[in-house]
């Protein structure tokens, strides 16, 4: 029996806008989707990662909005 769940990765750019990408997991691949530009892609490792690449390189949204640096 597989479930499937949903998390997020959110970022503000420099405007204070925030940017979302959902990680929708089923079984072992991840689902990502852009809520800003509808940009879609399937990934079955690092997909928080990804997540975070595509909105700092696509919407300059690199502020997590939790306070975590990442380091």
């Amino acid at each position: 029996m597989s479930s499937t769940t949903t998390s997020k990765v959110s970022r503000w750019d420099q405007h204070g806008r925030e940017h979302v990408v959902h990680v929708q997991k089923a079984g072992v691949q991840r689902q990502l989707t852009c809520d800003t530009c509808g940009w879609t892609r399937k990934a079955q490792f690092l997909p928080w990662l990804k997540a975070e690449e595509h909105l700092a390189q696509e919407h300059q949204a690199t502020v997590d909005p939790s306070g975590s640096t990442g380091g």
